[in-house]
C-alpha cells in the first residue's frame, strides 16, 4: 500500500469513527482528490460542509472537484456560495482562489463586501491570520502569546496558528487522534504519525 493510500485509510477511519468531525472529512476529501478519486472526494467535502457550513476552504476544493468531473453548474453554485462565505469571514486566500476558478468557468465572482479591507482590520479583529483550515475565529483570530512547544515546530505554530485553534487541537482533536488511531506515543513511528496529522490539521504541511 502506498503512502497516500495509507493516509487515505487513516483519515477514512477517523471520518468513520467521528462522523461529525469536519476536519476529518475535509482532510479525507483532500487526499481522495489528490488520488484522483473526485467522486468520493465530493462526498467527503459535502459532509464537511454539512457539519461546518462556514468552512470556506472546503468550498474551494469542492468546486475544483466538480470542475474536474465536468459538473459546471454545480461548480459555479458552490464557488459562488463559497466566495460569499469566505468574503464574510475575511478568508482572503480561499476567496481569491474561488475567483480564479470562476474565471476559468467564464463566470464573474460575486461583488466583495470587504474591498481592500485587510483581514482582522476594519472588522475589529486581532489582525492575525490563522492558517488552520476552517479556523473558528476568522477575523477575530489572536496569536498565541508564546510558542506552545519549545522547539522549531512550536515557533511555527505560534507564527501560523491562532490561540483558539491551538486550544481546540490540544483539548479535543489530539485526544481523538490518539484514541481513534490507537497511537502509542512512546514509539517513534506513532509519534511521527501524530506529528504529521497535527501539521495537516493545523494547516502547517
Amino acid at each position: 500500500m502506498s503512502t497516500l493510500q495509507d493516509r487515505i485509510a487513516q483519515f477514512r477511519k477517523m471520518a468513520t469513527d467521528s462522523p461529525d468531525d469536519d476536519l476529518g472529512h475535509f482532510r479525507l476529501g483532500q487526499l481522495l482528490m489528490e488520488d484522483g478519486q473526485c467522486e468520493d472526494a465530493v462526498k467527503s467535502f459535502r459532509r464537511a460542509l454539512e457539519i461546518s457550513p462556514t468552512f470556506s476552504k472546503v468550498y474551494q476544493l469542492l468546486g475544483s472537484c466538480l470542475m474536474k468531473l465536468n459538473r459546471r453548474d454545480d461548480a459555479v453554485k458552490v464557488l459562488r456560495d463559497g466566495f460569499t462565505v469566505a468574503d464574510e469571514r475575511g478568508d482572503n486566500v480561499p476567496r481569491e482562489e474561488m475567483t480564479k476558478l470562476l474565471g476559468q468557468l467564464g463566470e464573474p465572482a460575486p461583488v466583495s463586501q470587504r474591498t481592500n479591507r485587510p483581514r482582522g482590520g476594519a472588522a475589529g479583529g486581532g489582525g492575525f491570520e490563522c492558517q488552520r483550515p476552517g479556523c473558528f475565529a476568522g477575523t477575530h483570530a489572536k496569536r498565541l502569546a508564546k510558542p506552545p512547544i519549545n522547539d522549531e515546530l512550536g515557533k511555527l505554530i505560534q507564527e501560523k496558528v491562532c490561540s483558539e485553534c491551538w486550544d481546540y487541537w490540544l483539548r479535543n482533536l489530539s485526544v481523538k487522534v490518539i484514541n481513534e488511531m490507537r497511537l502509542d506515543l512512546s514509539t517513534e513511528q506513532h509519534c511521527t504519525t501524530y506529528d504529521q496529522i497535527m501539521r495537516e490539521t493545523l494547516g502547517l504541511s
